[in-house]
């Protein structure tokens, strides 16, 4: 893991970097960089998303910018969840989103008392279309609305299973690869004192904690969404849940059911290319362990 920790250490110097060099820029000419890009790789908050597309192409172009991020995840007892991201909308109608996720388990493979990987690599491949823009039809009142197929690959639970003799197969996990279909609707509320975002989602997924533990046979249809709010032009606070499936048996002490996740966070748009987050979160039980009082940080540049 050590390549791991030195490239990390390298990214976020780099972003700091960078950081350092926009904070002396003059006023936007053009829209703040949101939403940022979640842990899944498309445009949200961290766990939980947005209909609003990324970084979208200016009028009549086909091509937008790309955008790219990198968070990092606390999560106790020697877990930590880095994810890379990058995306690019076509039309402004098109998103698409890539995201690795690297998650260290922690003491896992001492608890299992046999030789098994010590991370677990996840794949994210999303598109997603735009199928209504906000105030559509010469209706301030109407959403935006977002459809997405997410493709998740996992590279690492095979062989971890069959390091456990089949154990995961037995309780349910089934399968190393799944899809996820989304359905988002945002709406930004300009008559309050602040302008107040809320985003709702539904989600039909198979995977078991994001597909860091594998995928299930069955489909659940599982709601989420998060509230923002622009304290000032600059500075949003809000708070996101997300519900989760439970469709795996319980290894006691091992494996442990899936709970739903809770944070708050808070964001600062640095200029219009640059924004940076950090958020708190309460995610009950994962794998062996609580991880409950987590906490992440996320940098996201938008070319």
């Amino acid at each position: 893991m050590d390549h791991l920790y030195s490239s990390t250490r390298v990214v976020i110097l780099t972003c700091f970097v960078l950081f350092a060099g926009v904070c002396g820029a003059g006023a936007q000419d053009s829209p703040p960089p949101l939403p940022p890009i979640g842990i899944e790789g498309y445009g949200g908050v961290f766990s939980t998303y947005s209909a609003y597309l990324v970084n979208p192409a200016r009028e009549g172009a086909i091509f937008g910018y790309p955008s790219v991020a990198y968070t990092y995840v606390f999560l106790g007892h020697g877990r930590h969840l880095n994810t890379f991201a990058i995306t690019e909308t076509l039309w402004d109608r098109v998103e698409l989103g890539f995201a690795y996720n690297l998650l260290d388990i922690g003491d896992l493979p001492q608890a299992v008392g046999v030789p098994i990987d010590d991370s677990v690599d996840l794949y994210n491949f999303n598109a997603r279309l735009a199928l209504l823009k906000e105030g559509d039809f010469e209706m301030p009142w109407l959403p935006a609305l977002t459809f997405g197929v997410h493709y998740k690959y996992n590279d690492t639970i095979n062989d971890i299973d069959r390091d456990l003799g089949g154990a995961l197969r037995n309780i349910g996990i089934a399968d190393n690869d799944g899809v996820d279909f989304t359905l988002y609707a945002t709406k930004l509320f300009t008559q309050l004192p602040r302008p107040v975002l809320v985003d709702f989602g539904l989600r039909a997924t198979e995977a078991a904690h994001l597909g860091l533990l594998g995928f299930t046979k069955g489909y659940e249809i599982m709601a989420e969404g998060n509230v923002m709010v622009f304290v000032t032009d600059k500075w949003l606070v809000g708070a996101e849940y997300r519900m989760k499936p439970n469709e795996y048996r319980r290894i006691p002490g091992l494996v442990e059911g899936e709970n739903d996740w809770w944070t708050i966070c808070m964001g600062y748009c640095v200029n219009d290319h640059m924004s940076v987050s950090a958020g708190y979160g309460h995610f009950g039980d994962v794998l062996n362990h609580e991880a409950n009082g987590s906490w992440g940080i996320r940098i996201k540049w938008e070319f």
